[in-house]
């Protein structure tokens, strides 16, 4: 069975009602930054299992039928269009909130999907990654978010294997504020566009926020081909945070579809 765009697009369309709801809160700074007034984490008492139960606004992390990450395994063959980036190079607006590092874009990076062009917000990584290839992890996954002029939400993952020093993410991991604070303008830049696998294959779905609110509506692209860090920079990022990465949710009725 394949999925051409058609149908695909038609599944982008059903689930328009959530877009406007994950755009506002990862504007502000969701997806990996925490939201509202109930505190949560990703142990203890408001670790992932609890996320539903503890604001109201949160229901949707424990009844959601769309929830992410997943694993990414079984996929359907299709084409859902091509995926351009036009990123540009960015001064290290970093912050630690918590739950993540976060480096906040200045205006002008995008992505463009399906023929709709979608903003570069904000980008944070994962220890270890949330998604599951083929049943199997990675130490680190980068999350790039980014909003439509329609406000629906599109994030990019791309996973991180141990290997060569980053160059590109250099001065991101030598930056990194070491305890949570106000956004600051550490030295140095990154270039976006360098981070990204020379493969361009990926996996395509419909998914939410990884975090609380959990809104769902999103449209999630992630990379089948990991790209280096070296083992030093991975140990940096862990220091931080030892483990800020959902756990896997139920695919349920979704369509994966398998671009490689």
């Amino acid at each position: 069975m394949t999925v051409n765009r058609r149908s695909f697009a038609r599944g982008l369309l059903a689930c328009a009602c959530c877009f406007k709801v994950g755009a506002a809160f990862a504007e502000s700074g969701g997806h990996g930054q925490q939201g509202g007034a109930a505190h949560w984490s990703y142990e203890g008492e408001g670790g992932p299992e609890k996320w539903g139960e503890l604001q109201t606004d949160f229901k949707v992390c424990q009844l959601g039928v769309e929830q992410t990450p997943i694993d990414l395994s079984g996929g359907i063959k299709g084409d859902p269009g091509a995926v351009e980036y036009d990123y540009k190079t960015l001064p290290l607006r970093m912050i630690n909130n918590g739950h993540t590092i976060q480096v906040n874009a200045e205006p002008g990076s995008a992505c463009l999907i399906g023929g709709t062009r979608y903003e570069l917000l904000q980008f944070h990584l994962h220890h270890p990654s949330e998604h599951l290839l083929g049943g199997k992890n990675f130490d680190l996954e980068c999350h790039f978010v980014h909003k439509s002029s329609a406000g629906a939400l599109a994030v990019t993952g791309v996973f991180f294997r141990p290997g060569a020093t980053n160059a590109a993410l250099k001065a991101f991991f030598e930056g990194m504020p070491a305890k949570q604070g106000p956004e600051v303008l550490a030295g140095g830049t990154v270039d976006v566009a360098a981070v990204l696998p020379k493969n361009r294959g990926y996996f395509r779905y419909m998914g939410s926020l990884t975090t609380p609110p959990c809104s769902e509506g999103l449209t999630w692209t992630v990379h089948n081909e990991p790209v280096e860090a070296s083992v030093e920079q991975i140990k940096q990022f862990a220091a931080l945070f030892p483990s800020n990465a959902r756990p896997v949710q139920k695919r349920n009725r979704r369509f994966l579809i398998d671009a490689s």
